[in-house]
């Protein structure tokens, strides 16, 4: 019995340090000036993880890196000037233009 107790003792303090902690990040809610904030390379994580979701919802398959570009620096630019408007909502308000 003891040994049974031992064991479940050593299974339970290894428990915690088996399951992965999980973020989630609500996009929406992300700001201009959050984004300008942002180190280079986590902004370009950023900028292809929207130009991807904005891709899927235009139904593109394929990838233009001269777009890509192009709206990248037309995006840093709006976020200059609205930094407290959430990324999201601007470019969900440049995508029903088009």
């Amino acid at each position: 019995m003891k040994k049974l107790l031992f064991a479940l003792a050593v299974a339970g303090a290894f428990a915690p340090s088996l399951s992965q902690a999980q973020v989630k990040i609500d996009m929406t809610k992300i700001t201009c000036g959050q984004v300008l904030e942002m180190s280079p390379d986590l902004r370009s994580d950023y900028a292809a993880w929207m130009s991807g979701w904005f891709a899927q919802k235009s139904g593109r398959t394929f990838i233009d890196l001269g777009l890509f570009h192009k709206n990248y620096d037309s995006v840093m630019s709006w976020c200059e000037s609205n930094k407290s408007e959430s990324v999201m909502a601007g470019l969900q308000r440049a995508f029903e233009k088009k």
